[in-house]
């Protein structure tokens, strides 16, 4: 069984989002949010029961790197942005290119910088 984290958490809906082909990413005035997995999605993915996974939700919560709305989801807050596009720089950045285009990924890179 995996060790579960907040980093393994972050690190598998990167992953997720590459095996599904698919990033949900909002654009406002001050921020950007990207779209988290459903926490059931993310313990089925890292074959783990699903309430392992939700003391590190509320612990993301705590931390101010994701944020859960009724109806819409979980979506990473500015410092959870950062934290993803840092991983998604560092780990899998030619797939996640591969799917958003370079420009687009540069862009978001810049904007989460300066967040």
């Amino acid at each position: 069984m995996v060790a579960l984290s907040v980093d393994v958490l972050f690190d598998a809906a990167v992953r997720i989002q590459l095996l599904e082909c698919s990033i949900t990413i909002s654009f406002s005035q001050d921020t950007i949010r990207i779209k988290f997995p459903t926490t059931r999605r993310l313990a089925e993915f890292l074959d783990v029961p699903h309430y392992y996974v939700l003391p590190y939700f509320a612990m993301m919560e705590q931390e101010e790197l994701v944020t859960r709305a009724e109806r819409v989801g979980i979506m990473t807050t500015a410092n959870g942005s950062r934290k993803m596009i840092g991983i998604m720089k560092a780990q899998y950045e030619a797939e996640i290119v591969g799917i958003i285009g370079h420009m687009i990924f540069t862009e978001i890179t810049k904007k989460c910088q300066t967040d």
